[in-house]
């Protein structure tokens, strides 16, 4: 079972693609919008999309026939076999030129059955992640178990972990699969998936950003904090990750992006500029 890890970039560079490892694994479950520009054929396909973790990325599938609204629980189709999944949304139609890969299907629509079966699945991940962590102590390997994830028919288990450097952890799969009888991955992650996964509290005291909204890591770079005549110090603009905090991206605009459409913009032509009186009284 071969590591997958993110690169080495201390987020005070130039700029990058901020974090993905864990996204890049789930790329196997089904297509996605391509990243960059599309090339557009013309022809439209009927989409819907289907959120499989909080704050993770939208997949796309063909719904056939199923009326599906967003919100519903669904059994989609995967490369890695069936998977449990909710409706981001739905009655969507895309260029096929902006799918990464050919659509599958939505199976149906999730029965009282799958709820039940889904449920269970939570529980055994808990059990397997106290299972996993006493076998790493016993190996006595330098990873940090971070999430278990499990297909949805249990034909295999999924362990994301972070480490320091490349780890040995064969002995630790063939373990694994003896107790669990079923195939097992363990997959390291970098450390903006790890935040992403497990979540938290960021400095401004809401919850972390790439937790609870973002559906996909953005570019971040130094670069914004200076055209934003923000601090530096690396102590203020990293997040509980380390590296640079995600929302650097929200205040940052190109110059043709800016509300006001000037280069430098002075506030006075913004749609949000609000009169001094009038925010007064």
């Amino acid at each position: 079972m071969a590591a997958k890890a993110n690169g080495g970039n201390n987020g005070f560079d130039k700029e990058f693609d901020a974090g993905g490892a864990f996204e890049e694994a789930l790329d196997e479950i089904g297509p996605r919008a391509k990243k960059g520009k599309p090339r557009f054929t013309g022809k439209t396909v009927k989409v819907v999309g289907v959120r499989f973790k909080k704050a993770g990325r939208v997949y796309y599938f063909s719904p056939r026939d199923l009326p599906l609204a967003p919100g519903d629980a669904v059994i989609v189709e995967t490369a890695r076999g069936l998977e449990y999944g909710t409706v981001a949304a739905a009655g969507k139609e895309i260029d096929e030129g902006e799918l990464a890969s050919p659509l599958k299907d939505v199976l149906r629509k999730a029965t009282a059955e799958d709820a039940v079966q889904h449920q269970a699945n939570l529980l055994a991940e808990k059990e397997a992640f106290g299972v996993c962590r006493e076998k790493i102590r016993q190996h006595n390997l330098p990873i940090k178990l971070t999430d278990v994830s499990y297909i949805f028919d249990s034909s295999k288990i999924v362990f994301y972990f972070t480490a320091e450097g490349r780890v040995d952890f064969r002995e630790l799969v063939r373990d694994l699969a003896g107790v669990f009888r079923t195939r097992i991955e363990l997959r390291q992650i970098g450390v903006r998936d790890e935040a992403k996964m497990m979540g938290g509290m960021a400095t401004c005291g809401r919850e972390l950003c790439c937790h609870a909204v973002f559906g996909d890591f953005h570019p971040v770079s130094i670069r914004m904090a200076k055209k934003q005549n923000l601090s530096l110090n690396p102590a203020k603009i990293s997040g509980v990750c380390g590296r640079l905090m995600c929302c650097l991206k929200y205040e940052h605009y190109e110059d043709e992006e800016r509300p006001c459409g000037k280069q430098k913009c002075d506030g006075k032509d913004s749609p949000a500029a609000v009169p001094a009186e009038k925010e007064n009284g």
